[in-house]
């Protein structure tokens, strides 16, 4: 039986105890709908990739409330994710951090002689942020089987998923199916990035907001040197 519940005290308490016991979420955020579980449980995370029939290739992400979850969970923005993550979030942004060794996430296998890595994200939503608080931080991928539009409300999520899910929590209805911006860092690559999904923020945004990062800098620098 398909359990659909309004966010509410009860609705949040019986979320957290799925998640604990190793079930699947249906959560809004604010962006759209996402499928979640607990990022430390190896089980539930192969259950999203078997509900939505998601190849093992495509990573999923780590949902939180803050960025100060990231050292609980072993986890650090390499820069210049760390300066582009205080400008877009909250926010429809997914910087990739890189795991450290006493992270104990399910992250995705790194290629040879690689780091780990976990694409993060801190909704912009205080519904999204209440969730977050009750469960603890979730790994998640959008509310829907591979292939399929992404959810924007609870009604396109059930119909996509129905009963795999253990409980649906519904939010009303998000702004839009546009997923968030996917971004990860290479020394390589011009600024220092390289956007990996464009989603709700265009690239061209991101770029410019570290031109402008950089140009500040330089003239910090400048008056440093002039004093």
């Amino acid at each position: 039986m398909v359990t659909v519940l309004q966010v509410d005290e009860d609705s949040l308490r019986q979320a957290a105890r799925i998640v604990r016991e190793g079930g699947l979420v249906v959560v809004p955020t604010d962006t759209v709908y996402g499928i979640a579980c607990d990022p430390f449980n190896q089980a539930a995370v192969d259950r999203i990739y078997e509900v939505k029939r998601r190849e093992r290739s495509k990573a999923l992400q780590v949902l939180m409330s803050s960025l100060g979850d990231l050292h609980a969970l072993g986890l650090e923005l390499p820069e210049p994710l760390d300066s582009l993550s205080e400008e877009f979030l909250p926010g429809p942004f997914s910087p990739i951090a890189v795991a450290g060794d006493d992270c104990t996430l399910v992250t995705p296998k790194p290629e040879s002689g690689g780091s780990r890595t976990q694409a993060i994200r801190i909704p912009d939503s205080d519904v999204a942020l209440r969730v977050l608080r009750a469960t603890g931080p979730l790994a998640a991928s959008s509310a829907n089987r591979s292939g399929e539009q992404s959810a924007q409300s609870i009604q396109e999520a059930l119909a996509s998923l129905g009963d795999d899910v253990d409980l649906y929590l519904d939010g009303g209805p998000t702004a839009s199916h546009v997923a968030s911006t996917v971004v990860a860092a290479d020394a390589q690559a011009p600024g220092g990035i390289i956007v990996l999904r464009e989603g709700v923020i265009p690239a061209v945004e991101i770029r410019d907001a570290l031109r402008h990062a950089s140009a500040g800098a330089s003239t910090g620098s400048i008056r440093g040197q002039a004093a």
